[in-house]
């Protein structure tokens, strides 16, 4: 296989990954909904899920890490672009994948230590009420800032960036990079909701747009890994 077509087999693996873990997750436990609900049920339905639901968590991390490689590859493939453009995007994928990574890693390490705290039997009020602190202060610093709003606004600069290079060079039709630059530009949009003054004017809606924006953003990863492939 050239390194074109390896390219390809990643863009079209990273995105199965991604949404067969989400989906996964969802099924099992209820997530993304789940995070809206105390910390006691979150924690006692985490310790229920058991070794599968770790992996699922554990699946969700490895697809976050996958778009670093993915980025140096994605770059290589377009080489005829802008040189300024790659590098570019090469620097914002590696970052935005490292932000995903240690937005996620928490549920397969942190996680299980606070549920298993919370459900012991001789869990306390006193410590209970720790473990809620320490999983909430995680899930908005580790979740929400890290892995969710910079993590969505550098994947989606990334493929902006991506979808200029693919305008400048022949390495693929025109079409997939008008694609990457609007789906950047609404995942971009999406990290706005997590912003106070903006979540305090309305932007909350934006949340509305993630899933609708990472379903294109798969599309249009297989799409661009079909052609490459082929």
């Amino acid at each position: 296989m050239t390194s074109s077509q390896v390219t390809g087999v990643l863009l079209i693996a990273v995105p199965v990954l991604f949404n067969l873990a989400f989906a996964g997750l969802a099924a099992r436990f209820d997530y993304p909904d789940i995070l809206r609900r105390p910390t006691a049920e979150v924690l006692r339905r985490f310790a229920a899920g058991g070794t599968s639901l770790l992996l699922l968590w554990w699946a969700l991390a490895l697809s976050a890490v996958l778009l670093a490689p993915l980025a140096v590859l994605v770059a290589g493939a377009l080489g005829d672009a802008g040189g300024t453009v790659l590098s570019l995007g090469v620097v914002t994928g590696v970052v935005a994948a490292a932000v995903q990574f240690l937005g996620l890693v928490r549920w397969p390490f942190l996680v299980p230590y606070l549920a298993r705290e919370a459900t012991g039997p001789d869990a306390s009020p006193a410590r209970l009420e720790a473990v809620d602190v320490v999983f909430q202060a995680f899930n908005r610093y580790l979740g929400v800032a890290v892995g969710e709003h910079l993590g969505y606004l550098l994947t989606g600069a990334w493929s902006v960036l991506t979808g200029v290079a693919m305008l400048q060079g022949d390495a693929v039709p025109a079409w997939l990079g008008v694609a990457g630059i609007v789906v950047g530009l609404a995942l971009a949009v999406c990290a706005a909701e997590f912003v106070g003054p903006f979540e305090a004017a309305g932007w909350a809606a934006a949340g509305r747009l993630t899933p609708v924006a990472y379903v294109a953003w798969s599309a249009w990863l297989v799409a661009t890994g079909v052609v490459l492939v082929l």
